[in-house]
């Protein structure tokens, strides 16, 4: 049960407005239904917790809520205390940490988030509510594709739809070039395959593996063997240019040798599920607030896992304490220390 505590809270600093805003995605966000601030919201949290509690709240959704962030535009406490009192504030039923995946596909990345609530509580609301974000996610999670940039024509201004003939530019002359170079070769096709050209990036990556065309067409087929394997052909580059001696000796013998040598394993031919509108959002995932352990809303009460929830009953008995009683203390071992220096 809360007690209710009469001590004069402190005032918790302005908000500065170079505070650091987290990454787009990331940092506060608060939950509705709040009720309006008063100066009585956190009245009946300890001294600590009602400090942080209070500059929380005045943060503006997207700020960084990291403990080492907070710790800096608190000077009263240390990170490690900004830690516990957050725990506490979870715990008092203040705010919920959680990591949630967005993207789709190889893209896919968590975010982290701190939902915020000035109103405290229960754990059957943040259960709720946390259920209904990732019901709103999954509806959203497939918005129409947007209409393609080529599709959309590109607006002319008006010296641009009717030209001068006069002030037209002229067409650029012909290359002079002799008639035996204009003749493209005929040994080789229009569309060069992947695995030539691969190949041929090989000399630009490193001098030393500098390939001619005839050395691209034989190695070609041996290339082609390593993308029909699912391998990409950044990958091939890579392998083939990583681990280079101090000098090449014959490059097209080297490539061969390393084509034969280093041939990745067969991936399975089975293609992996690409992303489609039946297949859910992934649900958002609740963190512990003191540990970071991820879990279901349901598994973790309070905001805390079983093992930091035991640890907090454990200690739950242990009262904040005041600021001006941490300093009497220094100033008090302060002068015991100038007394034992007398002579």
């Amino acid at each position: 049960m809360v007690t209710q505590h009469h001590s004069s809270a402190l005032s918790a600093p302005a908000v500065s407005a170079a505070y650091p805003m987290a990454k787009p995605g990331y940092g506060k966000r608060s939950a509705p239904g709040q009720q309006l601030r008063r100066r009585d919201d956190f009245a009946l949290l300890p001294t600590r917790e009602r400090y942080v509690a209070g500059f929380v709240d005045h943060l503006p959704d997207g700020a960084a809520m990291s403990v080492k962030q907070l710790a800096k535009q608190l000077p009263l406490y240390g990170q490690q205390a900004i830690s516990t009192a957050l725990k506490a504030l979870s715990v008092a039923g203040h705010l919920r940490r959680v990591r949630c995946a967005v993207g789709a596909g190889d893209e896919t990345r968590w975010v982290f988030r701190t939902f915020w609530s000035r109103t405290a509580r229960d754990n059957e609301w943040w259960t709720t509510y946390l259920a209904t974000e990732t019901a709103s996610r999954s509806a959203g999670s497939t918005p129409p594709a947007p209409a393609p940039a080529a599709a959309v024509p590109q607006q002319r201004t008006a010296s641009e739809a009717t030209p001068d003939p006069a002030h037209a530019p002229e067409p650029p002359a012909p290359a002079t070039t002799p008639t035996a170079r204009t003749a493209p070769p005929a040994a080789r096709p229009a569309a060069l395959s992947p695995a030539y050209l691969a190949l041929a990036e090989l000399g630009r990556k490193d001098i030393r593996l500098a390939l001619s065309a005839d050395d691209c067409a034989s190695l070609e087929p041996q290339a082609a063997e390593w993308l029909a394997r699912g391998v990409t052909t950044d990958y091939l580059i890579a392998a083939l240019t990583s681990g280079l001696p101090a000098q090449v000796d014959c490059p097209p013998r080297f490539v061969r040798r390393r084509l034969t040598d280093k041939i990745p394993p067969q991936l399975p031919t089975t293609p992996s599920p690409s992303p489609s509108v039946d297949t859910p959002a992934p649900r958002l995932l609740m963190e512990c607030t003191d540990c970071g352990r991820p879990g279901q809303p349901e598994a973790l009460p309070d905001g805390l896992c079983r093992p930091c929830r035991a640890a907090h009953s454990e200690g739950g008995g242990t009262p904040s304490v005041d600021p001006t009683e941490i300093a009497a203390v220094k100033a008090h071992m302060a002068n015991i220390r100038d007394l034992l220096k007398a002579p």
